[in-house]
């Protein structure tokens, strides 16, 4: 049975869960069933041997922007070899969060240079992003691969 629900105007709902799975570890579910690992990082007293809450955050927005842009492209019929992104989070202290992410994407296809920004502009409008919002200093930049 599968909890996703929808609600008015259109938005979605999905259902996950978490559990403590020692001092320092969670594990995560999704409502699929797939699970992931999260630890506390070296700084902050875990051992960093997962991603840390902070880290998935941060990846999320490579993740997404990726997805977008793929999803776009495919909708355009823009043939797309692959993409990837390298990313750094940067965190401060008072209060500890993240100050700045840092991504550089790169996009493997022979498409045309308005078809490239078009690609990125959709990169631009992931609900990651959006939902960073301002709170996140985000710094991208789109490559050839």
């Amino acid at each position: 049975m599968t909890n996703t629900t929808k609600h008015r105007r259109g938005t979605m709902a999905v259902q996950m869960k978490g559990r403590t799975t020692g001092p320092t570890t969670i594990e995560l579910e999704h409502e699929s069933g797939y699970k992931i690992a999260v630890n506390a990082p070296k700084d902050n007293g875990g051992d960093g041997s997962s991603f840390s809450p902070t880290d998935l955050c941060a990846v999320s927005l490579g993740a997404c922007g990726s997805l977008i842009m793929r999803m776009y492209a495919d909708g355009k019929g823009i043939a797309l070899r692959g993409i990837s992104f390298e990313l750094k989070k940067e965190m401060v202290a008072n209060p500890r969060r993240i100050e700045r992410i840092t991504v550089v994407f790169r996009i493997d296809s022979d498409c045309t240079d308005l078809e490239l920004k078009k690609i990125e502009a959709a990169g631009r409008a992931c609900p990651v992003r959006i939902t960073l919002g301002s709170c996140v200093e985000v710094v991208e930049s789109y490559e050839r691969a």
